[in-house]
């Protein structure tokens, strides 16, 4: 609990911390395993995709070993507070949840692929959390770049949701809505798993393949 609030529930604009106007930390240029530009706009071509699923850590991972994936980045979407620092973001004032930034290649790898693997690599029935990760930046959330992925993400849900209720799971709280802005984490949690082979970010998924479906 904090100044009366938990952190499992989102801020007013009035109860968000204010951030600042500028990012007060760096960003590394290349990317630890792909060797591509970590902060960069999007080549032509090439399409953008934001997804939260839990601790950002473990979703990079999962990301960056997908074939057609140019680049991936971990950071803060959803939320409120301009550049965030993610001791904020873990109070629970900023409104943000921690995401993946997706850079890829639709000639070699579709968003509905993409899709596919966010809805089996984590449980989108937890909320405000994902396993024993406490708190609204684990939200289940897809952040869409263009209408037609907003459309796309909402079939993708719908069609979950049918076999995760055959399974005997509730209800799907994935937020899907679109991206206003992303802002970049700290240098030392891009790539974290690579930095920190010892490192520990469990993926919390329920199993349920979304051919089933």
């Amino acid at each position: 609990m904090l100044f009366g609030r938990h952190k499992t529930q989102l801020p007013t604009a009035d109860e968000a911390l204010p951030g600042r106007d500028t990012r007060s930390f760096r960003v590394g240029n290349r990317h630890a395993v792909l060797g591509t530009p970590i902060e960069t706009d999007v080549p032509d071509g090439y399409a953008e995709a934001v997804f939260g699923l839990g601790c950002f850590w473990g979703e990079e991972k999962t990301f960056w070993e997908v074939p057609g994936v140019w680049s991936t980045s971990v950071g803060y979407a959803g939320g409120l507070t301009p550049h965030p620092t993610y001791e904020e973001v873990c109070s629970g004032r900023t409104g943000h949840a921690e995401v993946v930034r997706v850079i890829f290649d639709p000639a070699r790898v579709s968003y509905a692929d993409l899709l596919r693997i966010f809805w089996e690599n984590h449980d989108p029935t937890q909320g405000m959390r994902q396993g024993n990760d406490r708190g609204s930046q684990y939200r289940s959330i897809i952040l869409t770049t263009t209408p037609e992925q907003q459309d796309e993400a909402e079939q993708s849900r719908d069609t979950y949701q049918k076999a995760m209720t055959a399974r005997g799971y509730g209800e799907i709280t994935t937020v899907i809505a679109p991206l206003d802005s992303y802002y970049y984490a700290e240098d030392y949690h891009q790539q974290y798993l690579v930095k920190n082979p010892g490192g520990y970010c469990p993926i919390h998924a329920t199993g349920v393949r979304y051919a089933e479906g």
